[in-house]
């Protein structure tokens, strides 16, 4: 499977490095995020790359829900159940807890519609903070610390229809932010089509954390230098 290089895996114990971390950030999810790239002080796998390899190693369920609730760091030994049901946890070997995982309904295993799904969500997913995150503080006059930006994957769900597709594209419906002094907590709704059907639906949440008041040269200035990582990486 195409997530084979992004993970070690003995027995049922699956670890990340920080290379194959950041390579999936940058080379799957298009995400330029800092904290991905090796040899970040913060340094945390990304929460896509978590919810990849729960599809990758259980299969893509019509109804699922993921609850970050922990950042993984590098090397980190994740123990993955040999089996599981509706419910389970994703922990380390010392017992910390990283995920809480639901699922219902039908189970596909069809590695083609994995990679389409996971693909078409994680590049979703990467392009959240210049694309959405970024308009939406604007619009709020509310930012993050542009010295120390700090948004955190909380949660995703999705409810498909039907399993019959084989490619699928996922497009944004909906979004609201949320604000409670220095906190905010954003909601996105997204669909999931394949060709011109409608396949399902979903909700991804964040929080930023650290709020004030926005200032539009601090904001041109962390987007310049969101972009600065993703043309380095392009000419790497």
């Amino acid at each position: 499977m195409f997530l084979t290089p992004y993970f070690k895996k003995e027995n049922q114990t699956l670890s990340v490095t920080q290379i194959q971390a950041s390579n999936f950030a940058k080379g799957v999810a298009q995400d330029f995020n800092p904290i991905h790239s090796v040899g970040a002080k913060r340094f945390c796998v990304p929460g896509d790359l978590l919810f990849s390899l729960v599809l990758g190693q259980y299969g893509l369920s019509q109804k699922m829900g993921f609850n970050f609730t922990g950042m993984v760091g590098a090397g980190v030994e994740l123990q993955f159940p040999d089996s599981v049901e509706q419910k389970f946890e994703i922990r380390d070997d010392k017992d910390k807890l990283y995920l809480k995982v639901s699922r219902h309904g039908d189970v596909s295993r069809c590695e083609a519609q994995l990679e389409s799904f996971i693909r078409s969500y994680v590049a979703f997913s990467g392009h959240n903070f210049t694309h959405v995150l970024v308009p939406m503080m604007e619009q709020h006059q509310m930012m993050i610390n542009p010295t120390r930006p700090l948004v955190i994957y909380e949660s995703m769900s999705f409810d498909l229809t039907s399993l019959d597709f084989e490619e699928v594209s996922l497009s944004l419906v909906g979004q609201e932010l949320k604000i409670d002094g220095k906190r905010g907590d954003v909601t996105l709704k997204f669909e999931l089509h394949s060709g011109s059907s409608l396949v399902g639906t979903g909700i991804k949440t964040l929080v930023m954390s650290g709020l004030r008041p926005y200032d539009a040269e601090q904001a041109k200035t962390m987007v310049a230098d969101y972009e600065s990582y993703r043309s380095d990486f392009e000419k790497a």
